[in-house]
């Protein structure tokens, strides 16, 4: 496997864990938890918010990734700070959108466009800077998500990876030992 095809497996490969991670936050979250916000300000934003502000970017930036500005003319960022879904299964719907945007433009990518300049905000980047940008934006998002939902959920959150207290039975299980 080149460095191309390795490279583009690999952030398909974390694209679609960090969508896990939130898919599964999500999953935990009622109709009325997912606007919660630890502080009605303009500089806090609930989840809901979070997923507008990921779905505005995902459609803008894969959009025709490789042949247009990854900031679209018709991209409203500041409304995506702006008020919420009116549902959690609207909000759901433009979470899948946003997400099969991304993994679409992806499966595009290929040896022979690989070293194509993208543009974002008027400034060329190459295939894998575009994409670790996108990376990098996504997972601090998604980040967001899953600490606004563990502070919302308090004992009843169910952990995405190794719960507080669960290493040992973990490292045993995947290891045959305990960490100490």
């Amino acid at each position: 496997m080149n460095f191309q095809e390795n490279y583009l497996k690999s952030v398909v490969f974390e694209f679609q864990r960090y969508k896990s991670m939130g898919d599964k936050t999500l999953a935990q979250l009622s109709e009325e938890e997912i606007d919660w916000q630890f502080k009605e300000s303009d500089n806090s934003n609930s989840i809901s918010i979070i997923v507008k502000h990921l779905w505005g970017n995902m459609l803008s930036r894969w959009t025709n990734f490789l042949t247009e500005d990854g900031e679209k003319t018709w991209r409203n960022r500041e409304a995506e700070f702006e008020g919420t879904f009116t549902s959690k299964k609207e909000m759901l719907t433009a979470w899948e959108e946003g997400w099969n945007c991304v993994f679409d433009a992806l499966k595009g990518i290929n040896s022979s466009n690989f070293d194509t300049k993208v543009k974002i905000r008027n400034q060329d980047h190459t295939i894998v800077e575009a994409i670790n940008r996108q990376l990098a934006h996504y997972a601090s998002h998604v980040g967001q998500m899953v600490y606004l939902g563990k502070m919302i959920k308090g004992d009843d959150w169910v952990s995405l990876s190794i719960p507080k207290g669960g290493t040992d039975a973990f490292n045993k299980k995947m290891f045959g030992k305990t960490s100490s």
